[in-house]
Protein backbone atom coordinates (compact mmCIF):
# COMPACT_ATOMS: atom_id res chain seq x y z
CA UNK A 1 0.00 0.00 0.00
CA UNK A 2 1.22 3.33 -0.51
CA UNK A 3 1.34 5.77 2.63
CA UNK A 4 2.36 9.52 2.11
CA UNK A 5 3.92 11.17 4.82
CA UNK A 6 4.42 14.76 6.22
CA UNK A 7 5.00 16.59 9.04
CA UNK A 8 6.41 19.15 10.96
CA UNK A 9 10.30 19.40 12.57
CA UNK A 10 9.10 17.91 15.60
CA UNK A 11 7.41 14.99 13.64
CA UNK A 12 11.30 14.53 11.49
CA UNK A 13 12.44 11.98 12.95
CA UNK A 14 9.15 9.47 13.44
CA UNK A 15 8.72 10.81 9.99
CA UNK A 16 11.94 9.30 8.84
CA UNK A 17 11.98 6.48 10.87
CA UNK A 18 8.50 5.23 9.68
CA UNK A 19 9.58 5.46 5.81
CA UNK A 20 11.97 3.02 6.71
CA UNK A 21 9.37 0.88 8.81
CA UNK A 22 7.29 1.21 5.75
CA UNK A 23 9.59 -0.17 3.11
CA UNK A 24 10.44 -2.60 5.28
CA UNK A 25 6.97 -4.20 5.81
CA UNK A 26 6.46 -4.05 2.38
CA UNK A 27 4.25 -0.41 1.60
CA UNK A 28 5.49 2.14 -0.13
CA UNK A 29 6.11 5.13 1.89
CA UNK A 30 5.85 8.87 0.04
CA UNK A 31 7.78 11.23 1.63
CA UNK A 32 6.53 15.05 1.34
CA UNK A 33 8.70 16.25 4.06
CA UNK A 34 10.18 17.89 5.79
CA UNK A 35 13.51 16.76 4.38
CA UNK A 36 15.60 18.66 6.95
CA UNK A 37 15.55 20.08 10.41
CA UNK A 38 14.27 23.10 10.43
CA UNK A 39 12.75 24.82 13.61
CA UNK A 40 10.37 27.50 12.14
CA UNK A 41 8.86 25.32 9.16
CA UNK A 42 4.90 25.37 8.63
CA UNK A 43 3.63 21.94 8.62
CA UNK A 44 1.10 22.95 6.38
CA UNK A 45 3.05 23.16 3.91
CA UNK A 46 3.60 19.41 4.61
CA UNK A 47 0.74 17.83 5.85
CA UNK A 48 -1.44 19.51 3.34
CA UNK A 49 0.58 17.66 0.33
CA UNK A 50 0.24 14.15 1.71
CA UNK A 51 -3.39 14.37 2.20
CA UNK A 52 -3.95 16.09 -1.24
CA UNK A 53 -2.05 12.71 -2.33
CA UNK A 54 -3.99 10.53 -0.74
CA UNK A 55 -7.32 12.13 -1.82
CA UNK A 56 -6.22 12.36 -5.26
CA UNK A 57 -4.70 8.78 -5.43
CA UNK A 58 -8.59 7.60 -3.82
CA UNK A 59 -10.10 9.45 -6.35
CA UNK A 60 -8.72 7.54 -8.91
CA UNK A 61 -9.36 4.06 -7.64
CA UNK A 62 -5.88 3.47 -5.37
CA UNK A 63 -6.44 2.92 -1.48
CA UNK A 64 -3.27 4.74 -0.19
CA UNK A 65 -3.41 6.09 3.28
CA UNK A 66 -1.66 8.94 4.50
CA UNK A 67 0.14 9.69 8.25
CA UNK A 68 1.06 13.17 9.06
CA UNK A 69 3.40 13.79 12.20
CA UNK A 70 3.82 17.03 14.50
CA UNK A 71 5.13 17.50 17.98
CA UNK A 72 0.75 17.18 19.26
CA UNK A 73 -1.08 16.15 16.15
CA UNK A 74 -2.90 18.67 16.19
CA UNK A 75 -2.37 21.45 14.06
CA UNK A 76 -1.21 18.95 11.30
CA UNK A 77 -4.82 16.54 11.42
CA UNK A 78 -6.04 20.16 11.13
CA UNK A 79 -4.44 20.56 7.72
CA UNK A 80 -4.93 17.36 6.53
CA UNK A 81 -8.63 17.35 7.04
CA UNK A 82 -8.80 20.81 4.81
CA UNK A 83 -8.29 18.63 1.85
CA UNK A 84 -11.60 17.46 0.33
CA UNK A 85 -12.14 13.68 0.31
CA UNK A 86 -10.01 13.40 3.19
CA UNK A 87 -10.98 12.18 7.12
CA UNK A 88 -7.77 12.42 9.51
CA UNK A 89 -8.27 10.71 12.91
CA UNK A 90 -5.58 12.02 15.49
CA UNK A 91 -4.89 8.84 16.65
CA UNK A 92 -3.32 8.68 20.31
CA UNK A 93 -4.02 4.75 21.37
CA UNK A 94 -4.42 1.36 19.31
CA UNK A 95 -7.67 2.08 20.05
CA UNK A 96 -8.45 5.06 18.11
CA UNK A 97 -6.32 3.88 15.40
CA UNK A 98 -9.19 0.58 15.37
CA UNK A 99 -11.83 3.29 15.37
CA UNK A 100 -10.52 5.10 13.10
CA UNK A 101 -10.84 3.07 10.71
CA UNK A 102 -13.83 0.64 11.60
CA UNK A 103 -15.93 3.45 12.58
CA UNK A 104 -15.03 6.48 10.42
CA UNK A 105 -12.88 5.10 7.47
CA UNK A 106 -10.09 7.22 7.79
CA UNK A 107 -7.22 7.72 5.04
CA UNK A 108 -5.33 9.71 7.11
CA UNK A 109 -4.08 9.66 10.81
CA UNK A 110 -2.17 12.13 12.84
CA UNK A 111 0.59 10.92 15.56
CA UNK A 112 1.68 13.49 18.36
CA UNK A 113 6.13 13.17 18.07
CA UNK A 114 6.51 14.22 21.60
CA UNK A 115 3.66 12.55 23.60
CA UNK A 116 4.42 8.53 22.65
CA UNK A 117 7.56 6.29 21.94
CA UNK A 118 8.53 5.38 18.40
CA UNK A 119 7.15 1.98 19.39
CA UNK A 120 3.74 2.92 20.55
CA UNK A 121 3.51 5.32 17.25
CA UNK A 122 4.75 2.72 15.03
CA UNK A 123 2.63 0.40 16.50
CA UNK A 124 -0.66 2.89 15.78
CA UNK A 125 0.44 3.16 12.39
CA UNK A 126 0.51 -0.62 11.89
CA UNK A 127 -2.96 -1.17 14.04
CA UNK A 128 -4.12 1.63 11.16
CA UNK A 129 -3.15 0.25 8.07
CA UNK A 130 -4.35 -3.16 9.32
CA UNK A 131 -8.16 -2.67 9.74
CA UNK A 132 -10.89 -2.43 7.53
CA UNK A 133 -13.30 -0.12 7.58
CA UNK A 134 -16.57 -2.05 9.64
CA UNK A 135 -19.08 -0.72 6.32
CA UNK A 136 -22.16 -0.51 8.82
CA UNK A 137 -24.45 1.34 7.73
CA UNK A 138 -24.66 3.36 10.54
CA UNK A 139 -21.04 4.59 10.26
CA UNK A 140 -21.60 4.52 5.95
CA UNK A 141 -24.81 7.05 6.85
CA UNK A 142 -22.60 9.62 8.99
CA UNK A 143 -19.39 9.29 7.13
CA UNK A 144 -22.31 10.40 3.64
CA UNK A 145 -23.56 13.07 5.60
CA UNK A 146 -19.79 14.65 6.43
CA UNK A 147 -19.20 14.31 2.33
CA UNK A 148 -22.77 15.86 1.59
CA UNK A 149 -21.80 18.83 4.16
CA UNK A 150 -18.17 19.24 2.48
CA UNK A 151 -19.35 19.32 -0.86
CA UNK A 152 -22.89 21.40 -0.17
CA UNK A 153 -22.13 23.16 2.73
CA UNK A 154 -25.66 22.52 3.72
CA UNK A 155 -26.34 21.09 7.02
CA UNK A 156 -27.63 17.22 7.62
CA UNK A 157 -31.71 17.43 8.77
CA UNK A 158 -32.13 17.20 12.59
CA UNK A 159 -33.51 13.92 13.66
CA UNK A 160 -37.28 14.39 15.02
CA UNK A 161 -35.70 13.89 18.27
CA UNK A 162 -34.05 17.07 18.22
CA UNK A 163 -36.99 19.23 16.49
CA UNK A 164 -37.43 22.27 18.15
CA UNK A 165 -34.58 22.72 20.83
CA UNK A 166 -32.43 24.19 17.90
Amino acid sequence: MRVHLGSDHAGLDLKDHLRRWLADHGHEPVDHGPFVYDAQDDYPVFCLRAAAAVADERAAGDDSMGVVIGGSGNGEQMAANKVAGVRCALVWSEETAVLAREHNDATVISVGGRLHSLEEMTRFVEVFLATPFSGDERHVRRIGQLAAYETSGDLPPLPASAQGHA
